[in-house]
């Protein structure tokens, strides 16, 4: 994490102004933040939003940032996530330090406290199971009814939550539960669950729990343990912070943290559920949970989003207390300012059409001097070679160019980029009177940059020379789900079954053949692609095309 931060630039948010106040009225010297999550599964980008929020007020304010792991279920643990979600913070360009935490460091603590409430009388062991439990929690019209077991002694509760914790019992035979108000309009103080069984290993722990925590119980505490100031959710939890506070109140914490939330993200023609992004991994729907597809910051990554476009993406929708949601091309927007400005440009042509210059003389082989961007002569210049056959893009040519049609057809000229002004002169087609090959002149005197070669024409195209061509495969990624907002039993039959399309021999500028794994290019015309960073090797690159070079959905019907 950055050590400073230019504050002028960064939007003002209610958050930052009670912080801002705490520390101005004294309150709290320095504030302490953590981003929270559980390894459960891989982060998505609403997770960007809270990491974005959490570690960047700490950074702006002179605080820090804890990074601690919930990882108080271990039957939907695994280390694979754990690590991912550590890789992934980083690279959004975060860093917690020294401050890397799990609740399970804490369990002997939670365990203590548990006991206490049970000998004070605010914690019992009930029998019932989850079913039960659940339907007799009532309503939010009508009270929920009270446990047979919720008058046991203390000393019973307590030699049952010590035999539980002790293995005697197998999962769901027994829980713990708060004693606090059956009656109470908030359904979370209806003697929530603080503990139960789980007879699993402990990717920390191992195997010397069988006992394990609730979240609501461990979070609170937690941030107290670790002196957290401010306790920042997402509006889910806001029905919750009753009980966070119950549990502060009558738990002898060495803090009292306080509990802020602010509305989720919720972004369009996706999904944000870990549930559904688990299920569309486990039926194969994605490759896996980096698909570029995939919300999730591994999938984007590879898809060639970058982290800073992430953090604008993130400063742009702000910081609210209402649900709503966020249209993807305000995403998309974000990472085409920033590749606009940091990609150098390239020539691809992604459906290649042979294309022949007859006046052009066989076997020379010219070399044009291109800038890797027009606007950044500081990144440099290549060589384009440039010959007789040609590859370009197949929709260049139109035999019967519709209206308004300014690129090739019989006996109209275009520029070729960077290159000489051409002239179509025929169409060469096979038996089943396909196109195969354009026959074109050139200008010899249209050369770019060379005096005497201002004469206009309506089109310009891009190309690439034949005989030095890199032959590549090249994936066109789109939006996951054909609507904005895929919901109820068939949301899996929503999913865009044109938002991957592999083009398995694209014709490419030699230099490409170089690209690094996860180097980002603008292919003149065709949108903003990365070098994948699995599937590439040298000499044999494969890319993804992160966004297109403008919005294609602005006008659909959806």
């Amino acid at each position: 994490m950055s050590d400073s931060a230019d504050k002028t630039n960064i939007p003002a948010n209610f958050l930052r102004t009670i912080v801002s106040d705490d520390l101005a009225s004294g309150k709290h010297r320095a504030i302490v933040t953590r981003f929270p999550p559980e390894p459960n599964g891989y982060l998505h980008i609403g997770h960007a939003k809270s990491i974005c929020l959490n570690f960047g007020l700490a950074r702006d304010f002179g605080g820090r940032c804890h990074l601690r792991f919930d990882d108080t279920n271990p039957a939907k643990e695994d280390v694979e996530y754990t690590e991912s979600i550590k890789e992934s913070v980083h690279w959004l360009g975060f860093d917690w330090g020294d401050h890397l935490y799990y609740a399970s460091n804490y369990f002997d603590q939670l365990y203590e406290w548990a006991e206490f409430l049970i000998k004070g009388g605010k914690a019992y062991v009930d029998d019932q199971a989850a079913e039960e439990i659940r339907a007799n929690r009532g309503s939010l019209t009508e009270p929920g009814k009270e446990s047979p077991y919720r008058s046991r002694s203390a000393e019973e509760n307590l030699d049952l939550f010590r035999r539980m914790r002790g293995g005697e019992f197998p999962d769901g035979a027994k829980v713990l539960r708060a004693r606090i108000d059956m009656a109470s309009p908030n359904i979370n103080l209806r003697d929530p669950v603080i503990y139960r069984i789980i007879h699993a290993s402990h990717p920390h722990t191992g195997d010397k729990w069988c006992i394990y925590p609730m979240y609501d119980f461990a979070h609170g505490q937690s941030d107290a343990i670790e002196g957290i100031t401010h306790s920042i959710c997402t509006l889910e939890f806001e029905d919750h912070k009753p009980l966070y506070e119950w549990f502060l109140e009558n738990l002898p914490v060495p803090a009292k943290p306080r509990q802020y939330e602010f509305a989720r993200l919720n972004l369009s023609y996706t999904v944000m559920s870990k549930r559904k992004l688990l299920q569309l991994v486990q039926d194969r729907d994605v490759s896996g949970w980096d698909d570029p597809r995939m919300p999730t910051l591994v999938g984007l990554r590879r898809r060639g989003y970058t982290p800073e476009s992430i953090r604008s993406f993130c400063d742009t929708i702000g910081v609210g207390r209402s649900d709503s949601w966020i249209d993807m091309s305000i995403l998309e927007e974000s990472v085409r300012a920033d590749l606009n400005e940091r990609a150098p440009r390239a020539m691809a042509v992604l459906r290649p059409l042979k294309l022949v210059i007859e006046n052009y003389a066989e076997g020379v082989v010219e070399s044009f001097t291109v800038a890797n961007h027009p606007q950044k002569p500081e990144l440099g210049s290549r060589q384009v070679p440039f010959s007789r056959e040609l590859w370009i893009e197949n929709d260049d040519f139109m035999e019967e160019p519709v209206k308004g049609f300014k690129r090739l057809s019989p006996g109209m000229e275009v520029r070729l980029r960077n290159a000489y002004i051409i002239k179509c002169i025929g169409a060469v087609k096979d038996d089943k009177g396909e196109i195969r090959e354009i026959r074109c002149t050139y200008d010899p005197e249209t050369k770019s940059g060379m005096p005497g070669s201002e004469r206009k024409v309506k089109g310009v195209i891009h190309w690439v020379s034949a005989s030095h061509a890199l032959s590549a495969e090249v994936r066109l990624y789109d939006r996951l789900f054909s609507v904005p907002s895929p919901a109820g039993d068939d949301w899996k039959a929503l999913i865009n079954l044109a938002a991957i399309e592999i083009l398995p021999d694209c014709k490419l500028e030699q230099s490409l053949g170089d690209a690094a794994p996860e180097e980002r290019f603008q292919f003149e015309r065709n949108g903003y692609f990365c070098a994948d960073r699995h599937d590439s090797m040298p000499g044999k690159p494969v890319f993804n095309r992160t966004v297109t070079l403008r919005d294609s959905w602005l006008k659909s019907p959806s």
